[in-house]
Order: C-alpha cells, then structure tokens, then sequence
C-alpha cells in the first residue's frame, strides 16, 4: 500500500480499487433465472385473464383497507417506517394470519434469529403451522429456499440486509438494494408469489435506499405513530391496486397491534370540554374522514422573536394561518408564541384544518372556549375568505355519526345533499363571521 502518489508526489490521492473477475453472460443469466416462470410472450388485452389478479382477503379490516380491499398475488409491497414503530411486531401478525387462512409464508429476517422471532410470536400468540422462518441475507439462498418452501407470501425483514453475491458492494447500498429489489419483483411477477419488503428510514423520515426501489414496488406503505403513543397509522403513500393516501389505525399494546374501527372516537376519547384553545377539524384521510382536536396556546413571548411550534401539522400553514389573525383580524400575534397540537400523534397536511386552527389559536389568545358540539371544516385563504372542501357529505356524515350537533362550514352556492338530520350547519363567507359564530363576546 502507498501512500504518496509516484506521479505527482501528493500524500492520500491513491485510493483502492478492487477488480472482480468477469463473470461469463450464461452463468449470470442461469442465476437470474426463476424455476418455474412462465416464458413472455406478448399477448393482447382482451386475451389477459383476470381471474389471476383476485385479492387474498386479509383479516386485518385497517391493513385491506390501506391496500385496497386484499393483497393482489404477485404483486411486491414495500412497507417502511422509523425504528420501535412495529412493523416487525405488524409483519409477523400478518403473516401468521395469513398462513392460516390462504398457505404457506416464508418470512425472511436478516435482523433477528428464529428464536427472536419465536419469541415475538409466543407473545402475539400466534399459532401457524404453515408459517416458517429464515434467518438468511444471501439473495441466491433465499430464493433457493423459496423454491423449495413454494410460499404464497415472502416477507423479507429488511431488504437493506439482503445482498447478491454479484456485486461487490456492502449490503445496504445503492447497487445492492436496487439489484435485491429488481430480483424479487421477478420472482413476483413470474410465480405469482406475493412480496413484502421491509424497508429502513433515513434521518430525514424517508425510506433509505435510492428513490428507484419505489418505483420498482407496486405498493409503498408507510407506518407512522409518536413513539410516546399507543397510536399507530399504517399510510399508503403509493398503490397501483388501490387509492393513495388511504389510512389504516392500529393501537400498539402489550399483545400486538390492535385495529381501531373508530379511530375518530379514539382520538377524542381524551378531549377536555370547554378547554379554552380547543377545536376539533373534519380531516380526510384518503377516503376516510377522521375527526381529531386541535390544540392551540398562545404565550407572550420572553424573547425578541415570537415562536411558531407545530406539532402535526405543517409549519407554513401554521405561519399562514397566523398572518391571515394578524392582518385579517388585528390580533397580535407578533407578540405572542404560537404551539399547536394534533392529539394522538396524527399528521394532517390537508388545508380543510385550516379553519380549525385559526379559531383553536384565537381562542387561546382571548381565553375563551369553543362551543364543544360544533366541528370545524374550512380552508382559509390570505385574504380571510375561507373556502370550500372536497368530500363534504362524508365529513357532515362522520361529525354526526360522532355526536356533533352543529358544524362550522364554508359557506356553498351548491345545496348540500344528504345532510343528517338533526345537524345544524353555520355557514359562514370569512374569518370573521366565523369567530363572531363561535367565539363568545365578552
């Protein structure tokens, strides 16, 4: 080894370089070969069959919802989410639900020995006899064992664990993760076998490895939740089967994960009534409306620049709903430090919560509640003016079904159809006919 460069004489410029033997084009077909797949041939539209692509029916309701009504055969599903958010404890519920009601899985962990594993499933109480268990990170083995186990599902924890033997590179990086995902969606998409990968976070929040394996997968699913709450949201960020956006609540206790059927009642379970600072928004969660409480306090500040904090929502709309009580509204809010909170651990980037917002803060900042029977719809904009939302029938439907017997709305030129009976809807044009609605006068 050198350590200054004969040519130039600089010290640290010769970096290693390792030279693999070549290797010949019939071996490395042979490798990327999958027993048993069927030869492509080009076939027209009305001759695809598809009876082919019916869905395996899940017994989680909140996991086939987020997919889409079922888990397709064939299809590769990439499920990611922070460190102790679940979605080993998730995976190994599922797939002893699965191997009990459609065959044989074959779950794959390069993480954890089977003994871990077992353990997790004595504590889950999973009892399948045709789930089974392999600890391996070689690709080429995997796919051995996969052809002599003949899965209906492979679940593989993580695929940044999982390398080939054809390249040189660590496990986990970017010729890796890519060249282990292209390998299994062949498998996919030749046997019929159904994939699952479970995929690491960067720092940032994002699934690790390059962009391209999402767009290798047919399905990304996000798992997200406040590690201080029990709360757990299964998100779905792409689905070529299904609607994006769709959101599955789970509730982490001590023997798994736990759907939750009516997550808008078990984010309200908690709310403290005629809390000054407390409004609760009509969100929608891909088809699914969802209500949830809005925090909002607001301080005089000890410093010279007055704090915006979000927890859950997004930090521009929190500035533009704060510029729009400034100027719109004359409070002054350049003086005071803003939170704001979503309880129950809930992101929400949709602007319908605008409304919600904007009256939680100016009922902190003039220290009176909002009526606790009213729920909140609106997007704000910069002149004041609040402004219609999509999808208002299920949003009325959802408050009603709840107990809410007033709802704050934009005012529409349409008339509403199906709207519940017994629910008062005040509509209002702007932010100030929204607080004269709600906000009591002194």
């Amino acid at each position: 080894m050198m350590g200054r460069c004969p040519n130039c004489g600089e010290f640290g410029t010769i970096t290693e370089e390792v030279v693999a033997a070549p290797v010949k084009k019939s071996a490395k077909q042979a490798s990327r070969q999958i027993v048993g797949a069927p030869r492509s041939e080009p076939r027209r539209l009305a001759e695809v069959d598809m009876a082919q692509e019916s869905r395996m029916a899940v017994p989680m309701q909140e996991f086939s919802r987020v997919l889409g009504g079922g888990l397709v055969p064939g299809s590769i599903t990439l499920l990611g989410g922070e460190p102790g958010a679940g979605k080993s404890t998730l995976m190994t519920q599922f797939s002893g639900l699965m191997a009990n009601q459609h065959g044989r899985v074959l779950y794959v962990s390069g993480e954890e020995s089977a003994r871990q594993i077992k353990m997790r499933a004595e504590r889950l109480q999973i009892e399948a006899h045709d789930l089974f268990l392999l600890t391996e990170t070689n690709l080429t083995t995997i796919l051995g064992h996969v052809q002599e186990v003949g899965p209906e599902i492979l679940i593989i924890d993580s695929i940044q664990t999982t390398y080939t033997d054809e390249l040189d590179s660590s496990p986990g990086l970017v010729s890796q993760v890519r060249e282990c995902a292209s390998r299994l969606q062949g498998l996919a998409k030749t046997t019929g076998i159904s994939v699952i990968l479970i995929g690491h976070v960067t720092k940032e929040g994002s699934i690790a490895g390059p962009r391209v394996l999402e767009h290798i997968v047919d399905t990304v699913l996000f798992l997200e939740g406040d590690p201080f709450q029990t709360f757990r949201l299964l998100r779905s960020v792409k689905n070529r089967f299904g609607a994006t956006s769709e959101v599955g609540v789970f509730e982490m206790i001590g023997r798994g994960m736990v759907e939750v059927p009516n997550p808008s009642e078990a984010f309200l379970a908690e709310r403290v009534i005629n809390a000054p600072g407390s409004g609760i928004a009509v969100t929608m969660e891909g088809t699914r409306p969802l209500l949830v409480e809005v925090q909002a306090l607001t301080n005089p500040t000890a410093f010279g620049n007055a704090r915006r904090t979000p927890n859950g929502v997004d930090m521009s709309r929190l500035l533009l709903v704060s510029a729009v009580l400034s100027k719109r509204m004359g409070l002054r809010l350049y003086e005071q430090d803003i939170f704001v909170n979503i309880v129950g651990g809930l992101k929400i980037s949709e602007p319908a919560s605008d409304l919600a917002m904007a009256l939680a803060i100016a009922s902190s900042y003039y220290d009176r509640p909002l009526p606790a029977d009213v729920a909140i719809i609106g997007e704000i904009g910069l002149s004041g003016e609040v402004r219609t939302v999509n999808q208002m029938s299920m949003r009325l439907n959802e408050a009603a079904k709840i107990g809410f017997k007033r709802v704050l709305m934009p005012k529409t030129r349409r008339k509403l159809e199906d709207v519940p009976k017994g629910l008062q809807l005040i509509q209002v044009r702007n932010i100030a006919e929204a607080m004269d609605a709600v906000i009591p006068k002194e």
